[in-house]
């Protein structure tokens, strides 16, 4: 998914963007929905979130 995308996620949260990164974005948004902040942290295999809106880009 690309940032501009993200960051349009983010807005229709109410959620300031700012200059955060595209991680930073995602574990955001990821803890005010109340899951797992793990984007990107070597943990998508052990994660257990099925159907993250972030698993393509996740590592």
């Amino acid at each position: 998914m690309k940032v501009q995308q993200i960051k349009e996620i983010a807005q229709r949260m109410e959620i300031p963007c700012g200059k955060l990164k595209k991680g930073e974005l995602i574990r955001l948004i990821q803890c005010i929905e109340g899951n797992i902040a793990c984007f990107d942290s070597g943990q998508s295999g052990q994660c257990g979130q099925q159907g993250c809106l972030w698993a393509e880009d996740c590592n």
